[in-house]
């Protein structure tokens, strides 16, 4: 078995997709709770079965509305989403090719700074959740869904980067890879997909790690630099003292980057970037 399947316990096969449905079902209850939280057992780690077709998304379902209650509701409204990216694909085969949902952003004119993009990818940009997030996909060929959100918000609204560069990264990376999910995921994050909510949604990745990786439990899996940092420190290690850097030999700048991009900096000129593709539409 390939050390990314084995690192993520994943069995093959059909078998192994009722193996894994059997096991969420015994946890669903709390799915809504704990869907979140990327060190914690609470998703479902079907999506790899989904992709393959090894288990049957009517089956699954079928149980989630049989079984009722907040977490089942909350899984099935997934699976739902599931769905409804694959209707949009149908319906605009175009967005397989590259192209924005809406149109008036194809056109955007992405900063694409030099050596961002490559940060991103090696998990060297100095933002620990995003970092560990992609030192996780790396390793595993995996990322938790509440890090897809956060690295790909971070990659086109901090780091001012294509969408699609990233879109072509996931699709290279991820053994649960589907076409649908993934454009329509990326274009989502990005703003320029089929979503009701405007441009100016930027995830802050210091406060998301704050919220959905309070200890840093997820954070230090991956990022063995920072294991002996405190956890007043894990989520933004640069504010650390010079003294607090030696102690734990986590020396900003040299055992671990210091911030590539200034997140509030980032996000007025994300901003404007797109203010200025609204005003020309």
């Amino acid at each position: 078995m390939p050390t990314h399947l084995r690192e993520l316990k994943v069995a093959p096969g059909m078998s192994g997709g009722a193996q894994f449905f059997e096991d969420f079902l015994r946890r669903i209850d709390r799915y809504h709770e704990m869907r979140d939280f990327p060190a914690q057992k609470g998703p479902s780690y079907l999506s790899v079965h989904l992709r393959f077709g090894t288990v049957s998304v009517r089956q699954l379902a079928a149980a989630a509305w049989q079984q009722g209650g907040r977490g089942a509701q909350a899984w099935l409204s997934e699976l739902i989403w599931r769905d409804f990216h694959h209707q949009i694909l149908w319906h605009r085969p175009d967005i397989a090719g590259g192209h924005a949902f809406k149109p008036q952003y194809d056109a955007l004119p992405w900063p694409n700074p030099p050596g961002h993009f490559e940060a991103w990818c090696a998990g060297r940009t100095g933002y620990p959740l995003v970092d560990a997030a992609m030192r996780q996909l790396d390793q595993t060929g995996y990322m938790h869904n509440r890090l897809r959100m956060v690295a790909a918000s971070f990659l086109a609204k901090d780091l001012l980067v294509d969408w699609r560069l990233g879109e072509k990264y996931f699709a290279d990376k991820l053994i649960d890879f589907d076409l649908a999910a993934n454009s329509g995921g990326w274009q989502w994050a990005a703003s320029v997909g089929c979503d009701a909510q405007p441009w100016f949604r930027i995830f802050n990745p210091v406060t998301q790690s704050e919220r959905f990786d309070a200890q840093g439990r997820f954070i230090r899996r991956y990022l063995p630099e920072l294991a002996d940092v405190q956890d007043k420190f894990i989520h933004a290690p640069w504010t650390m003292p010079a003294a607090e850097q030696q102690r734990t030999g986590c020396m900003i700048g040299l055992s671990y980057p210091a911030p590539i991009v200034d997140h509030a900096a980032q996000r007025v000129r994300a901003l404007d970037l797109f203010k200025q593709a609204a005003y020309v539409s």
